[in-house]
């Protein structure tokens, strides 16, 4: 492992801790509902409501019991030192090519917030002369409460379109600058949460997705309808042109766009939700013309996942689950897009998922040729030189049991060979030159980084050699630790993988030396994968002696979609009972010990460790739940929850409700158990997850526990102008201090 930095501790020992005060009260209403037949108690109701005056007065309260606890915890001072010392290694993004020009973002050490940068041609090449600033969120306001959600410039480098959100509120306000001098082209435009950006030739206009206006619609409702626009840089918004097509704007869709670099064809993808099911429409656009119907070429019904795009030989690509769980490629002509057409290029490996294609193209100098036969568009010609170097290749990302990797195969699908990665850890990132940038075709950047190396950038080539093109911004002197991926059987026999992070000198390993305080973490849903990524927690909890842990659990995408969905819906207690299982693995082959063991989740994560402390307070010391989701019966009442019910089900069906009652933590907490200390974190600017459900549970576990204030605390953090994403630097070290610094006292790991 890299580095051998000094330790904060590897001391073991039980902590004194303050007693903590009596909890505030909070009053017990003798409410319960009739669902389906099922009497459901709901005594905590009032705290939904962030405006009763109870609530306030509660919520006060329960600040400045937090805040008391929290602020005379051990090892802060030093924990925060070592946070932001390791978070100082910064991070860089992989480059974006226009036209010759380098598109990149970095945080440097210090930094509050990455910082896009564009680097032009220079006298060595593309993207070399010296670096300038596009977009700093400190300079656009220094508070730090403003963040950049995402930025995108137009085909020939000359324009950035950018969104901002301030406080958390992640509302994506669109702005449009030039490249060339930084000034304002347009904006700002509003309503573009989660919206794409799609520009056509020239940078005059560009496709995108934006929510209908406030009197469109219901109070309450403008989050849940969304219209794909044309838009012309320079008019007004309202002149936006409205793409339409059969089945194109269900309530509740999220909208995808993109173009073919052409500008020949639009592809428009939709999903109701988070339903990992897509629709796809497709239409021909012909130049300033207006755009005709879309034609859908998957609906939910198909019930398959796909990414799809027309790539530099005109052919229509698509990443699908359709017969293929952990994915598979596929081509076919744009002009007939079904998948009665589509044709298998890449098969799915039964052993690692599918993630990303690039297309590389043959290295400058080499005669540019495609194998296969012409489906009808210019730069489409037959060839024969399948093999030689001036072959286009298709350069594919993959994860192994959550372990990155990258492969090269030709146009007809064959293997070409792999990119020899840093080691086993994830990527960041994964881009090629665009086709107005030549000189540098044959190349391909990679962003890499592990459970203990900042993420770095690595430039390739066909030959599948890397080197380091651009380091981590911050050099840090990371502690000497062993990161290992152990496997366990879960209550079903599946086998379940997890990463485990431990102090070098023979700590954590099965079998040998005392047992550690453990900080154990996992996802569980909605098909994300967590993978190995630099982590500054985990660095500073294996430095001060303890081990952390992170499980690939089912409802993840760690292994694909079959994988997801053997955690979703009437199968969710799959995923509780994998962290059950990774806790008992652990405390069997002596890593840990139920006293000493902690688990740590947010948003769906913070579902996860919720259930787990209401199923299994025995096995648990200790649990950060953050902006979690807890009121399963009641969920989609708030924020974007009637978006998830594809994910968790919807408490309308009998069925349905019979599983989120099953498990939803609010409603299996139980009057005179020895609960584990909790420490609840929510922030005010969330429009994900509703705070009151945080609130909700906070108050049931403190009336309901028996646990001493003092050594098994519940405690509700609150935090307000910061939301369920993106935040400053300090602001994640602040939150990081006062979690970890729990979690430590809780287990016994002594942070002084």
């Amino acid at each position: 492992m890299p580095g051998s930095g000094d330790v904060l501790s590897r001391h073991v020992i039980a902590l004194p801790v303050k007693p903590a005060p009596r909890y505030p009260e909070a009053q017990r209403l003798d409410l319960v509902d009739d669902l389906h037949g099922h009497r459901v108690p709901d005594p905590y109701r009032w705290l939904e409501d962030p405006d009763d005056p109870r609530t306030a007065t509660w919520s006060a309260a329960q600040d400045d019991l937090a805040r008391a606890h929290l602020d005379a915890l051990p090892g802060r001072e030093r924990l925060g030192a070592r946070l932001e010392q390791l978070l100082s290694a910064g991070a860089v993004s992989v480059p974006l090519w226009r036209a010759g020009r380098r598109f990149f973002a970095r945080r440097d050490p210090g930094g509050e917030h990455a910082v896009v940068y564009v680097r032009d041609p220079g006298p060595h090449g593309p993207g070399t002369a010296p670096e300038q600033v596009l977009l700093d969120p400190m300079a656009i306001d220094p508070s730090g409460l403003t963040t950049v959600d995402s930025w995108v410039p137009d085909l020939e480098g000359r324009r950035l379109a950018y969104q901002l959100s301030v406080g958390g509120d992640e509302q994506s306000v669109l702005h449009v600058l030039d490249v060339a001098d930084g000034s304002p082209v347009e904006g700002p435009i509003d309503r573009c949460r989660y919206s794409s950006i799609a520009w056509r030739d020239g940078g005059a206009e560009f496709f995108y997705v934006r929510k209908v206006a406030p009197d469109e619609v219901g109070v309450g409702e403008q989050d849940f309808h969304r219209r794909v626009w044309r838009h012309r840089v320079g008019t007004d918004p309202a002149t936006d042109e409205l793409v339409t097509g059969p089945g194109l704007y269900a309530d509740h869709n999220y909208y995808g766009v993109s173009l073919s670099r052409d500008g020949r064809w639009l592809l428009v993808g939709a999903n109701v939700g988070t339903a990992r099911k897509d629709s796809i429409w497709i239409a021909e656009l012909d130049g300033d013309a207006a755009v005709p119907e879309l034609t859908p070429i998957l609906t939910q019904h198909d019930d398959v996942q796909a990414s799809m795009w027309v790539e530099r030989d005109g052919r229509l690509y698509a990443l699908t689950t359709d017969g293929a769980p952990r994915w598979r490629l596929v081509v076919t002509d744009p002009r007939t897009p079904g998948r009665e057409h589509w044709r298998e290029l890449v098969p799915e490996d039964p052993e690692s998922v599918l993630e990303g294609a690039r297309w590389l193209e043959p290295a400058p100098g080499a005669e540019r040729s495609v194998s296969g036969t012409s489906i009808g568009t210019e730069r489409s010609v037959s060839g024969t030189s399948i093999g030689t170097a001036d072959e286009p290749l298709l350069v594919l990302a993959r994860a192994r049991h959550a372990v990155g990797e990258v492969a090269l195969h030709a146009l007809d699908g064959s293997p070409r060979g792999t990119v020899t990665l840093p080691g086993p850890g994830s990527l960041t990132g994964l881009s090629v030159p665009d086709r107005d940038t030549p000189e540098l075709w044959g190349s391909l950047w990679v962003g890499w980084t592990d459970l203990v190396t900042p993420p770095a950038v690595h430039r390739g080539d066909r030959t599948g050699a890397l080197v380091l093109d651009t380091p981590s911004p911050g050099r840090v002197e990371v502690p000497a630790v062993r990161s290992e991926q152990r496997e366990f059987r879960s209550a079903d026999g599946t086998t379940v993988r997890m990463f485990v992070v431990t102090p070098a000198a023979g700590y954590g390993s099965p079998g040998t030396g005392a047992p550690l305080p453990v900080l154990m973490t996992g996802y569980g849903g909605f098909g994300i994968s967590r993978e190995p990524a630099y982590n500054a927690t985990a660095l500073a909890w294996a430095a001060a002696g303890g081990a952390y842990v992170l499980v690939s659990l089912r409802g993840g995408g760690e292994e694909g979609e079959a994988w997801h969905r053997a955690g979703k819906r009437e199968s969710k207690q799959n995923v509780f009972d994998d962290l059950h299982a990774a806790a008992e693995s652990l405390i069997a082959d002596g890593t840990t010990t139920p006293e000493q063991l902690a688990i740590s989740g947010g948003s769906n994560g913070g579902l996860l460790v919720g259930a787990a402390l209401t199923q299994r307070p025995d096995l648990y010391r200790a649990v950060a739940c953050s902006a979690p989701l807890l009121d399963m019966v009641r969920y989609e009442k708030f924020s974007l929850g009637r978006t998830w019910n594809e994910e968790y089900g919807t408490a309308e069906d009998p069925d349905e409700f019979g599983w989120l009652l099953s498990y939803s933590p609010y409603h299996h907490v139980t009057a005179g158990t020895a609960y584990p200390g909790v420490l609840f974190t929510v922030f005010g600017s969330d429009s994900r997850v509703d705070p009151c459900h945080a609130r909700k549970m906070c108050a049931a576990l403190q009336a309901a526990t028996t646990g001493d204030t003092g050594t098994h605390p519940v405690l509700l953090r609150r935090e307000t102008d910061v939301g369920h994403g993106a935040r400053s630097i300090s602001r994640s070290v602040a939150l990081s201090v006062d979690t970890v610094a729990f979690l430590a006292a809780r287990t016994g790991l002594e942070l002084t």
